[in-house]
């Protein structure tokens, strides 16, 4: 039996936390991690249920522009959600293109301003 339990955090290199932060707290409605603390760097914890999702504002040694336009071929972090619908709308409404899931699954694929991949999956 594994002694991993689960995914603790995920973490995504960004180039401007202010322009993250605004991404993920006003279109994906995460909630800030006070907790997190001086690392030497900009940064930020978001809350994800019992996860986080760790924004590091770190120069970024990978390639964006050549990375597949289905997010879902691509590395990415998945978010379980209560209600893609309302996300729907709000990635809608700030001009976020999306994919839909190729699986059958409720899914959608989408890209973050810095070109990570997110993908969030409806609670059944």
């Amino acid at each position: 039996m594994s002694e991993v339990t689960g995914i603790h955090h995920v973490s995504f290199l960004v180039a401007d936390l202010e322009r993250s932060l605004a991404f993920y707290r006003d279109i994906l409605a995460l909630e800030t991690d006070p907790a997190r603390p001086d690392l030497g760097y900009p940064g930020a914890w978001l809350k994800t249920g019992n996860q986080q999702l760790h924004l590091m504002q770190l120069p970024n040694p990978d390639p964006v522009d050549t990375r597949p336009a289905h997010v879902g071929r691509d590395r990415h972090a998945a978010f379980a959600v209560t209600a893609i619908d309302a996300v729907i709308e709000r990635l809608e409404r700030a001009g976020v293109p999306f994919t839909r899931s190729r699986s059958g699954r409720n899914a959608l694929f989408f890209r973050d301003p810095d070109g990570n991949g997110v993908e969030l999956v409806a609670n059944s």
